[in-house]
């Protein structure tokens, strides 16, 4: 069975930073396109940053483009999110999600496996 768990949420002020971790249990990881996602209150959730399980390509949302970073380490079954220059409307939870095939990955309904998420909020 494959969990993921988040970590690294909390509360900044704007313009503040913080880094989300997500670890994965499961022997496959180093195979799977890992994604963040988000959700804020009365919205849907939203596509942030993917990164595939080989390759040098990461995929971004617009809105967050130049300001986050997603990488991983499979020694550690981890991958991060790194944000930078947060914005109040960046308040969100957000999840981390793995995709064993990989073909879409900014699509939430391609992916198989998602943690419980973790709160971020960016106080003005």
């Amino acid at each position: 069975q494959v969990q993921l768990v988040e970590s690294g949420g909390g509360t900044v002020q704007t313009g503040g930073s913080l880094r989300l971790s997500c670890v994965v249990s499961g022997r496959a990881f180093s195979t799977y396109t890992m994604g963040w996602f988000r959700q804020a209150p009365g919205k849907e959730r939203e596509f942030v940053a993917a990164i595939p399980w080989i390759g040098s390509n990461t995929y971004y949302a617009d809105s967050v483009k130049g300001r986050f970073t997603i990488s991983r380490d499979n020694a550690k079954n981890t991958v991060y999110l790194q944000m930078i220059s947060l914005k109040p409307e960046d308040t969100a939870v957000y999840y981390c999600a793995a995709d064993v095939l990989g073909s879409k990955p900014f699509s939430q309904y391609e992916y198989d496996y998602w943690g419980q998420g973790t709160q971020v909020t960016v106080s003005s």
